[in-house]
């Protein structure tokens, strides 16, 4: 039985996340466009237009009047960054009430972006967005900057040391030419083709098992990091990824990164 999917976690929406209208005063840089000005190693510094807006509002549930202010934290281990975020959502069956984190990453860490959903589509100072086992790049058809990831498939983490010359990057790219949600090739219900996704750092099989793969995340501003999703479960995660079972605290997602460039 796929037990992420029955698993009903006591959590309502009020206490995973805030209205709007309570947003403080230090979540300001909702309005900003992430604009990178003369960096000459930007990779984009203007925000291109989301080619879908209305199907992505309507088929991942986006908000316009809640922003989620559910932890992000990072500490440090040796020269890399471990961040942890809560994309609970308040559970499986709470998730499509709630909005999505938003995470930016810097050479000094990642911390969370307070903004709302609707708003992220036209924003460029965000880097991921997490809900569930889903994670969304600031690109394509799921923002407006260029936030693109490669898969580095059969390497481990610690092999990887340097960007490999000739890199390409992947945007985020689950809808065709009129717009109809493409879904990955999980099965599962609510899963759209992001470029980070199935395969890439999860698999399923009663739960949901990290692959350990790592992936290079390019940013806006040139900057590359290598990143592992080492865990989606607050426990159990080692014991779902060799057998199977097991896994509580769903959606709790542990980052392992490092900058590279």
């Amino acid at each position: 039985m796929r037990k992420d999917w029955l698993l009903v976690v006591a959590l309502s929406a009020a206490f995973a996340c805030k209205d709007k209208d309570d947003e403080t005063a230090d979540s300001g840089d909702a309005g900003d466009t992430g604009d990178t000005g003369g960096n000459p190693n930007a990779v984009c510094t203007e925000p291109t237009d989301v080619a879908c807006v209305d199907q992505i509002i309507l088929d991942l549930s986006l908000h316009d009047d809640k922003i989620c202010d559910d932890e992000v934290s990072t500490t440090t281990d040796g020269d890399d960054f471990v961040t942890t975020v809560d994309a609970s959502a308040g559970g499986y069956n709470q998730a499509t009430n709630n909005p999505w984190v938003y995470v930016k990453f810097t050479e000094t860490g990642a911390s969370r972006v307070d903004i709302d959903d609707e708003t992220a589509l036209e924003n460029m100072d965000w880097d991921l967005a997490l809900r569930r086992f889903i994670i969304r790049l600031n690109s394509g058809d799921s923002g407006p900057s260029c936030v693109g990831v490669d898969t580095l498939s059969g390497q481990t983490y610690d092999e990887v040391t340097a960007v490999p010359e000739g890199t390409t990057y992947e945007y985020d790219d689950f809808y065709d030419e009129s717009c109809s949600l493409q879904s990955d090739r999980s099965g599962l219900p609510d899963s759209p083709d992001v470029a980070l996704g199935f395969g890439d750092w999860w698999a399923y099989d009663a739960c949901l098992q990290t692959t350990m793969t790592p992936n290079l995340i390019q940013l806006a501003d040139g900057h590359v990091l290598k990143l592992v999703v080492e865990a989606y479960y607050a426990e159990d995660q080692d014991i779902c990824n060799s057998t199977g079972s097991g896994g509580d605290g769903s959606g709790e997602i542990t980052l392992r990164w490092r900058m590279l460039e």
